[in-house]
C-alpha cells in the first residue's frame, strides 16, 4: 500500500496565490497605494481570477467530462466501500477528482472561487489536495482491508447546483457494528455530479 503522503499530488507552497472574483460577479477594481503622495494603482480582480485560472489550466490536461468515477451516487459509495475493504488505494483515485478536472469543469463555477470567498485555483486545490491525504491515510489504516459492514448511507440536506455541478453532501455512511448497533461517520467529502457522472471531491473525513 502506497503511503499516505503520496496518495494524491502534492503542490509546492510558493506555488499559491490568494485569488478573487469571478468573471459572472463583477466588482469594483480594488485600489492600492504604493506610498504616501503615490498615485493609487487600481486592480481589476475579476482579470486577476481569468489570469490565475489560466496559469492554473496550462498546467492541466484539458478535459470536458469526469472520468472513472460511477454513473449513479448509489454505485460511487459502495464502489468506495468495496476499494476501502481492499485497501485499494488505485480504485479510490478513480473515484476522486483529478487535477484536470478540477481545473475545468469544477472550479470555474465553483462558489469558493467567488465572493465572498474568492480562493484562488492553486490555494483551493491545494487545500483539498491536502484534506484528502490526511483522510485518505487515516481511511486506508483505520478501516482499510476489513470489513464495513455497509448498512447505508444517507446525504443531508438539498443537492447544491454550481454552473454544470451539482454537489451532494456532506454524507454519512452507516455500518453495523458487533453488537446489531448501527454507527454513521462521514468517511468522504462532497459528492461532485457533471453531466451524469458522479465523483467525490476529496476524502476528507471524520471518523
Amino acid at each position: 500500500m502506497r503511503s499516505a503522503r503520496t496518495f494524491f499530488p502534492l503542490f509546492a507552497a510558493g506555488s499559491l496565490a490568494l485569488g478573487a472574483c469571478g468573471r459572472d460577479h463583477p466588482r469594483a477594481p480594488a485600489t492600492h497605494t504604493t506610498s504616501a503622495g503615490a498615485r493609487p494603482i487600481r486592480v481589476d480582480r475579476a482579470v486577476q481570477r481569468e489570469v490565475s485560472l489560466a496559469r492554473f489550466q496550462e498546467k492541466s490536461e484539458p478535459v470536458t467530462q469526469l472520468t472513472g468515477g460511477e454513473w449513479s451516487r448509489d454505485a460511487l459509495v459502495r464502489a468506495f466501500v468495496h476499494a476501502v475493504e481492499a485497501g485499494d488505494s488505485a480504485a479510490l483515485r478513480r473515484m476522486v477528482l483529478s487535477r484536470s478536472e478540477f481545473a475545468y469543469l469544477y472550479y470555474p463555477t465553483s462558489a469558493q472561487g467567488l465572493p465572498p470567498y474568492s480562493l484562488s485555483p492553486d490555494l483551493y486545490w491545494f487545500m483539498i489536495v491536502e484534506r484528502s491525504n490526511r483522510g485518505a491515510s487515516a481511511l486506508l489504516s483505520e478501516l482499510g482491508r476489513r470489513p464495513l459492514h455497509f448498512a447505508g448511507y444517507q446525504c443531508e440536506g438539498d443537492s447544491t447546483r454550481e454552473g454544470d455541478n451539482t454537489l451532494w453532501g456532506p454524507c454519512l455512511v452507516r455500518s453495523v457494528q458487533g453488537r446489531g448497533d448501527t454507527l454513521s461517520r462521514r468517511l468522504f467529502g462532497p459528492i461532485v455530479v457533471h453531466n451524469g457522472r458522479y465523483k467525490f471531491l476529496s476524502y476528507s473525513n471524520k471518523l
